[in-house]
């Protein structure tokens, strides 16, 4: 059980989850808009997030305790560089207009990273009210947007639809974890829990997802897949209406981070 346990909770701090989720969003554009199964993208975004979100998650944490991390952190670390190494890999396979697309976004999460504002003092991540448009606005481009250029699929109103509806929804999908940090975060850094109080983010949340649901009836006519968005969308809220500070260990990093994967799995279930 210890092995098990060991086991799950590097599948959740090495970030093995959370890009599953991300692949899962890929994978679902790919279905709603029947495009071929392109490994080299895919994988490539799979490893681009584990590697990304590791940097993110344990870069400070390496550089000022590099001499006592513990064994966890360091397999971590090692799962990190093969990641890299993987991410490499694929991207050596795929076009370079391609790549290009990434461009951006890539920009993106390095200034959440690394400081340029304030004398070279407070990256995108400390900006009041910008990290959760940030986080969203990523995903949302690279798992709605890249995956139809790729196919050289042009920008019009359904790819436009796409990305707002994918945005909205990974907004509500990231208010769990906004509820759970709220004394964590700085206050600086002004979370929306913070500013308008866990309630109404709750009513927020709410709204945005219900926009996202008016938008699934401009992206498709096949009634299995409204159905199915529905239920996520019905599962989501019951998450973030029972989000509190003190959550599980794992409610919003498994639970809530679970729904793209859900998500998918009952699409390719419909569709084969």
């Amino acid at each position: 059980m210890t092995f098990l346990k060991s086991i799950f909770n590097f599948y959740i701090n090495a970030s093995i989850h959370v890009a599953l989720a991300v692949y899962a969003f890929v994978r679902i554009t790919e279905l709603y808009f029947d495009l071929p199964y392109n490994e080299n993208l895919d994988y490539f975004i799979f490893y681009a997030t584990i590697t990304g979100y590791n940097f993110i998650k344990y870069a400070g944490v390496a550089k000022f305790y590099h001499m006592s991390l513990t064994k966890s952190m360091r397999l971590i670390q090692i799962f990190s560089f093969i990641s890299f190494c993987l991410l490499i890999y694929y991207g050596t396979k795929l076009p370079l207009q391609t790549l290009y697309y990434f461009a951006p976004f890539g920009l993106i999460t390095l200034l959440y990273i690394v400081p340029f504002l304030g004398g070279f003092q407070k990256n995108l991540r400390k900006v009041s009210y910008l990290k959760i448009f940030v986080v969203a606005g990523v995903w949302a481009g690279v798992t709605s947007i890249i995956p139809l250029l790729a196919v050289e699929h042009e920008i019009d109103a359904n790819l436009i639809v796409l990305f707002f509806q994918r945005l909205l929804f990974v907004l509500v999908l990231i208010l769990p974890f906004e509820i759970r940090d709220v004394e964590l975060d700085f206050e600086h850094i002004k979370t929306l829990p913070q500013k308008i109080g866990i309630e109404q983010t709750k009513k927020l949340g709410f709204v945005l997802l219900l926009f996202s649901l008016t938008l699934e009836f401009l992206i498709t006519n096949i009634l299995t897949n409204k159905n199915i968005f529905l239920v996520i969308c019905f599962v989501l809220l019951f998450f973030l209406m029972r989000s509190k500070e003190k959550q599980s260990k794992f409610y919003s990093s498994f639970w809530v981070e679970s729904l793209p994967i859900f998500w998918w799995i009952l699409l390719l279930g419909f569709h084969n």
